[in-house]
C-alpha cells in the first residue's frame, strides 16, 4: 500500500520516473513497484531523470515523498533517492 502511495506522489514530480527493469514479456503487475524498497529504517526510491537540473528535482521529490510517509510507521525512516539513469532527452535539452 505504501509503495503505491509513494509511486503516486512521484508521478507528480515532472522530470522523474520510477526506474524499472526492461522486460521482454508482459507481466500481470505494475513493475513500477520494483523501484521502491521499504524497510523499517529506510525507504529507497530508484528514479530515472527525464530532465535537469538534478538537485532541484531531487529536492522536490524528497519533499513530495516525505509527505506520504508522515503519519506512517516510516515517518522517521531515512528517505533515499537513487538516480539510476539520466534520459538521453534530458541531456540533449540542457
Amino acid at each position: 500500500m505504501i509503495v503505491e502511495e509513494l509511486l503516486k506522489a512521484l508521478r507528480k514530480v515532472d522530470g522523474l520516473r520510477p526506474s524499472t527493469p526492461v522486460l521482454s514479456v508482459r507481466v500481470p503487475w505494475d513493475v513500477d513497484g520494483l523501484a521502491v524498497d521499504v524497510a523499517d529504517d529506510v525507504v529507497c526510491v530508484r528514479v530515472v531523470a527525464t530532465r535537469l537540473p538534478l538537485p532541484a528535482l531531487l529536492t522536490e521529490a524528497g519533499a513530495v515523498l516525505r509527505t506520504v510517509l508522515v503519519g506512517t510507521q516510516w515517518e522517521s525512516a531515512r528517505l533515499r533517492l537513487v538516480v539510476t539513469d539520466v534520459d538521453r532527452d534530458a541531456l540533449n535539452a540542457s
